[in-house]
């Protein structure tokens, strides 16, 4: 991606900097002054300084990064890893909810059942997607789907990135909680294997409803927690303004849930983020999931349910 057209972050600014100053020289190279060597130079400090910044962000920062605007987004993985993708439309009780995409493609030449939350990348998708903010009918939608998997012995993957279902009014008169509960349960049910990958934002039910998988697993700078940090900070304090704070003590990263045990695998990142280069995170995702599925290859459809039911009652008695 350009450098004039990437998005920095705060904690960026050494980085926006040193990128600024190599545009600069370059402009005036493309006069006719030969200055590639002092470019280099340059392009390695900020190459340098990035990789310094990336090692050891805190919960806060890689919350930013996770909400990064340029994060590649279901969409993308969709385009990156899945052939003949075909979205079904609708939960037929209600309607049809485009924050929660679910349909049946091909991936790596065999049939698979797909759903996950779309954020969109401009203003007017984000509006069509609600921000990735899933209403009942998503959660329903998803329901519908992977009972369409179950029956013909399709394995189900899911994509979470959200900031949390819908809260609004008529979300809530529709059932939101229980159609959060009905999609968990489904998904706990099912006897063919499910993976789920949390790209950027797992927040709340509004992830578990599409994540309470046999392995679960998350891109090194995503966040999974049962809330927000703002949201937290409003509860905690009465503040919204110490959501970095809350952030920072929640355990809500990649690492915390692989160390609780939350979660299976910790995919790798590039320096700088998934948005730096996301064709090479979209390429290691699909790697990551072909492992995942392929680990559990070979088990019958009751030994699939026990596993991810004994997988989230270890949590439970590991945590306890």
């Amino acid at each position: 991606m350009p450098d004039h057209m990437r998005s920095y972050l705060d904690f960026e600014k050494p980085v926006a900097e040193l990128d600024s100053k190599v545009d600069e020289l370059r402009t005036l190279a493309a006069s006719g002054t030969d200055i590639s060597e002092e470019i280099g130079k340059i392009e390695d400090k900020a190459a340098q300084a990035l990789a310094d910044l990336y090692l050891n962000l805190t919960p806060w920062q890689k919350t930013l990064v996770a909400r990064h605007p340029q994060r590649p987004h279901f969409n993308d993985f969709i385009k990156g890893l899945i052939t003949e993708f075909t979205p079904l439309a609708g939960d037929r009780k209600f309607g049809e909810d485009e924050a929660l995409v679910a349909g049946f493609g091909r991936f790596r030449g065999e049939a698979i059942c797909v759903m996950g939350q779309e954020k969109g990348d401009s203003t007017e998708s984000r509006i069509r997607h609600n921000f990735g903010m899933a209403r009942p009918e998503g959660y329903r939608k998803c329901v519908r789907l992977m009972e369409m998997a179950e029956r013909f012995g399709l394995p189900v993957l899911s994509l979470a990135d959200s900031a949390g279902a819908y809260p609004g009014i008529g979300a809530e008169e529709r059932g939101q909680a229980e159609a959060i509960a009905r999609s968990t349960d489904a998904c706990m049910a099912l006897t063919v294997p499910n993976v789920a990958i949390i790209t950027g934002e797992g927040m709340s039910g509004g992830a578990i409803a599409i994540t309470t998988a046999n392995k679960v697993l998350m891109l090194e700078h995503a966040i999974y927690s049962v809330i927000s940090p703002e949201a937290a900070s409003s509860i905690l304090w009465r503040d919204g303004s110490k959501a970095q704070e809350a952030a920072n003590n929640m355990k809500i990263t990649a690492q915390d849930m692989l160390r609780f045990g939350v979660i299976d695998s910790i995919l790798k990142e590039p320096v700088g983020g998934a948005h730096r280069d996301p064709a090479a995170m979209i390429a290691t995702t699909g790697d990551a999931i072909a492992k995942a599925f392929d680990e559990l290859r070979g088990l019958d459809g009751d030994a699939i349910r026990r596993q991810r039911r004994q997988k989230f009652l270890d949590i439970g008695r590991k945590l306890g």
